[in-house]
């Protein structure tokens, strides 16, 4: 029973509100398949992705966007996905199809944040990179700050250039696809590295 009643306290922790400090050590994401509505509504998407705009940005390039794929929209994402796996993957099976089309209608809200490189002498593309990726890890914080979950994801719709075309660019990549909403159940821990094997002194 005690095992129990720790097991729901840690579940309620989850993503704690109560202080900065509490939040980040409580930060939890939530897988897309287990969302729910009601997921943020358009004045709070513009809210978060305001918020990401905050993200360290070296030279001041914006070397991201986001591109919002609306729940009207959804269907249409779907039909696409399935057309440019085949148009890659002539011999697909239905499980992969149906992959697909989970991938499309997951969640409340779908947002598409596009890595969008600028030429710069000062900045590499690497600096760039890493700036991409806190300005999605920004997105999450913002929408866990506005009390929902969201998940940050990848796989073959960000690695595929016919997907990409989709949203953005030859220059562009999909730097993920960030899922937002309710969590329809407990969000449960994850196995997290030990720090010994994370943290070390210098011994130069």
């Amino acid at each position: 029973m005690a095992i129990l009643a720790r097991s729901a306290y840690m579940h309620f922790m989850f993503n704690d509100l109560t202080s900065p400090a509490s939040y980040i050590t409580t930060r939890r994401s939530c897988r897309p398949r287990d969302m729910i509505a009601p997921g943020p509504d358009e004045p709070q998407i513009r809210a978060m992705v305001s918020t990401a705009l905050r993200t360290p940005d070296h030279g001041k390039l914006t070397p991201w966007r986001v591109v919002h794929v609306t729940s009207d929209q959804r269907a249409r994402l779907s039909e696409k996905l399935q057309a440019a796996y085949l148009a890659e993957k002539p011999n697909a099976g239905r499980l992969e199809l149906e992959a697909m089309d989970m991938f499309a209608h997951h969640a409340p809200e779908l947002l598409v944040v596009l890595y969008s490189p600028k030429q710069s002498r000062k900045i590499p593309e690497w600096e760039q990179e890493l700036s991409a990726g806190a300005f999605c890890m920004n997105i999450l914080h913002a929408a866990h700050i506005e009390g929902f979950v969201g998940g940050w994801i990848t796989g073959w719709p960000a690695y595929s250039e016919s997907v990409r075309d989709f949203f953005g660019q030859s220059s562009e990549r999909v730097a993920g696809y960030i899922y937002l909403g309710s969590p329809a159940k407990p969000l449960e821990e994850r196995p997290r590295p030990h720090l010994g094997d994370i943290l070390s002194s210098w011994n130069g």
